[in-house]
């Protein structure tokens, strides 16, 4: 069996794991972690419960995948699972701290359906990962070193991770970044 690759379809992926192959279980979720996880975020959360909100989401994908009936439609069933289990996780957090007044029950209420802005937001950045992890290996590699290290990573060291020259850094981040840029254009970016 071959195994899955970041241009795989979402009916693919889910087929797969359906039949058991833990490989594409990983696939499916290096492809949505980053989604899962930045949506609690967003709301508040800390690091620690937006991990449990990660692990509690996953729990309910791995029970309901079975009864999922259109596998394109996971992003959206990710999204709404997720911020389902945050209005549950606000609304446990404003309790324990007492803060549970007439505001916040409106604020609350006003988790319930992800505000339309960050569902952009969320989607927006879910086609940048995904674009992203379908760029060839140099090319993801040198994007994540350039653009998704923090602090930002000089461009000597980038060089020298990536057994390149220095000089050429500019060169092939360019190309790089066009691919990219193709790629989204081909999502609908």
């Amino acid at each position: 069996m071959s195994r899955p690759a970041p241009q795989w379809s979402n009916t693919r992926i889910v087929a797969q794991c359906l039949a058991g192959d833990e490989r594409a279980w990983s696939a499916l979720l290096d492809r949505y972690k980053n989604l899962i996880y930045a949506i609690p975020l967003r709301y508040g959360a800390s690091p620690q419960d937006a991990a449990d909100i990660f692990q509690a989401v996953c729990l309910d994908l791995f029970n309901e995948l079975p009864r999922l009936r259109d596998p394109e439609a996971l992003q959206g069933w990710l999204i709404r699972v997720t911020t389902n289990k945050c209005y549950h996780w606000k609304s446990r957090h404003l309790k324990r701290q007492g803060d549970l007044d007439g505001d916040a029950l409106e604020n609350l209420s006003a988790l319930e359906a992800i505000p339309p802005d960050v569902l952009a937001a969320v989607e927006r950045e879910q086609m940048v990962r995904e674009a992203i992890g379908q760029l060839p290996p140099r090319c993801r590699q040198m994007i994540e070193l350039l653009f998704f290290e923090h602090p930002p990573m000089p461009y000597n060291e980038v060089a020298r991770r990536l057994k390149l020259a220095t000089g050429s850094i500019g060169f092939i981040r360019g190309r790089c970044l066009k691919r990219l840029k193709k790629l989204l254009e081909e999502k609908g970016f």
